[in-house]
């Protein structure tokens, strides 16, 4: 699929210009100066030809911004990405030497670039627009990315400009793995060693993630979309408007996911935080896998691996049921047994068990272990039935349903799992009237 880029210096507003161009709210907006750090891709259409916009953060050089040299790399990746590059400049400030640096560097590469004039919303800022010719790139499109004005334009010029052969992808039901956490356990880190290319922003400063951003995987036989998310913080500690939307979209992120990969820091163990998001997962019914990352950088005795995995166990009780990998990710450690057992959790998630082999497996089971019975009445369970959700959910039809416990409900999940592999995956039981 053909690639549109949107490069220029901080709070242009790029960001701004992608969300309208994309038709969603998609790249965080706001008035700080280099809000958007790593590249950010969306899917738009405009006249029935589909093509991805990539955002990009601002270019500049020699500021206070400490991730100023990972955000210019990433400029530099997006531009070589792409087929057609919009330059954004803003009317009002004219050309500053960010600008010309700019200019300096797109006359020099051999791609499309079409000079973006924006946040012109009055006639006489047209104007003001023609002194931006001066920049060598051609005339500059007038368009406000805020209200819209003059995209329309801009969408047909962008339609001229792209390759001819590139043909539109059909829209593929792939699964939608996503990495999450709290910040600074490694996920940028595992979604670049994965993606074998520096695809996302890696420091030491926690926070350095703020979207999510989403790549295609397709390797091994593999074939998914991966999603690397904003570190989730607790609500009191986080302090900035920015950071309370990459939480948001963190959590969003979660909730469009088929399987989320949790990832832990070895050395600080786990946290309350940690079991706020499996609970998040778990109540969005998604598959989850357990990460425990910087495992390289743990003292090691003959049993440690043991003794974490059942401590583990014991805190994400009682869906304690999940997958738990220790990886070094800095070593790839494991790293490609994170993903094929993020995939056999999806596919257990989608793992449909015919009515008859449930009633034959789970009746004579509930025959020699029946509910306790309660106020001196009987509890008989007739029949089980799979749902037809999207995630595993079975129906077991009682002439009393109000007086089955928890501690009952617990043991038929246990005798599920323990026939089929539903490893990762909450399991959801209803007691329905006979």
């Amino acid at each position: 699929m053909s690639l549109v880029a949107i490069v220029g210096r901080p709070n242009v507003g790029k960001s701004t210009l992608f969300n309208r161009l994309v038709g969603q709210r998609r790249a965080i907006v706001d008035a700080t100066a280099g809000t958007t750090r790593d590249r950010h891709y969306g899917r738009t259409d405009w006249n029935g030809r589909e093509f991805s916009v990539i955002d990009t953060g601002g270019y500049t050089v020699n500021s206070d911004d400490v991730f100023e040299d990972e955000i210019r790399r990433q400029v530099l990746l997006a531009i070589d990405e792409a087929d057609v590059i919009l330059f954004l400049v803003e009317v009002s400030t004219g050309i500053t030497d960010l600008d010309q640096m700019m200019a300096d560097l797109l006359r020099r590469t051999s791609k499309q670039v079409i000079p973006v004039c924006n946040k012109v919303d009055n006639y006489d800022q047209i104007y003001s627009s023609y002194e931006f010719n001066s920049l060598g790139l051609g005339e500059p499109f007038c368009i406000s990315s805020m209200s819209g004005s003059g995209t329309g334009d801009l969408m047909d010029e962008i339609l001229r400009r792209l390759p001819e052969d590139a043909s539109a992808e059909e829209e593929d039901d792939l699964p939608h793995i996503a990495i999450v956490g709290r910040p600074n356990v490694g996920k940028s880190s595992l979604t670049n060693a994965l993606l074998g290319q520096e695809r996302n922003i890696v420091t030491p400063v926690a926070g350095t993630t703020r979207d999510s951003i989403r790549t295609r995987y397709n390797k091994f036989g593999m074939d998914f979309y991966l999603v690397d998310t904003a570190g989730m913080r607790k609500k009191g500690k986080v302090t900035e408007d920015l950071e309370f939307y990459s939480v948001m979209r963190s959590i969003r992120s979660i909730e469009n996911a088929d399987v989320c990969i949790l990832m832990l820091d070895a050395q600080q163990g786990l946290e309350s935080q940690d079991l706020n998001i499996h609970n998040l997962i778990v109540r969005n019914r998604k598959g989850c896998v357990i990460v425990v990352n910087k495992w390289d950088l743990v003292e090691k005795g003959n049993n440690t691996m043991k003794e974490w995995r059942e401590f583990l166990e014991s805190k994400l009780a009682p869906f304690n049921d999940i997958p738990i990998i220790f990886t070094s990710v800095i070593n790839k450690q494991r790293i490609l047994e994170v993903l094929q057992t993020a995939i056999r959790v999806y596919q257990n998630r989608k793992r449909r068990i015919l009515t008859s082999e449930l009633n034959e497996y789970l009746l004579p089971i509930i025959e020699t272990t029946p509910p306790p019975a309660t106020k001196g009445k009987y509890i008989k369970i007739k029949y089980i039935t799979q749902l037809p959700t999207q995630t595993p959910q079975f129906a077991f039809f009682v002439n009393l349903p109000q007086y089955i416990k928890e501690p009952y409900r617990r043991f038929l999940e246990n005798k599920l799992r323990e026939q089929w592999d539903f490893s990762g995956v909450p399991v959801a039981i209803h007691f329905r009237q006979k």
